[in-house]
């Protein structure tokens, strides 16, 4: 009995919730208040006021200090060999476990070890939340 009581008290207030969510006063877009997010011509990009010339020549927004200006961009030749590294593709572990792992670089095979752990972590703990 008392439970038939409690399940008929918590439909009540479920179909209260969903009534007063249903039937509630939504408002009609209009004009946008000021600071307000959305679209506008407000939002829009606005022209750069730098020359082709300062652009081309000057890393612009890499000064930090109060006082100082934006480095001058400098010769390839200026720049160490490892810059133009950086972004270059590296191998995935599925492509370095095809290879022979006695052959690979010294920066490969520390690669494969690192990427092959972390899988091994991820499957380890796949298997011990299904358990």
């Amino acid at each position: 009995m008392a439970m038939n009581h409690a399940r008929s008290i918590r439909h009540i207030l479920t179909t209260k919730e969903v009534f007063g969510v249903a039937c509630q006063r939504t408002f009609a877009t209009g004009k946008a208040k000021k600071g307000s997010k959305g679209g506008g011509a407000a939002d829009a990009p606005k022209a750069s006021t730098l020359s082709k010339e300062v652009k081309s020549s000057t890393v612009v927004g890499a000064n930090i200090l109060k006082e100082g200006t934006d480095p001058k961009i400098q010769p390839d030749s200026d720049y160490p060999d490892w810059l133009w590294h950086l972004l270059d593709k590296r191998p995935a572990l599925s492509e370095l476990r095809r290879k022979n792992i006695e052959t690979l670089a010294y920066d490969n095979l520390k690669r494969f070890v690192k990427l092959d752990n972390r899988a091994r972590i991820k499957e380890n703990n796949s298997v011990k939340a299904k358990n």
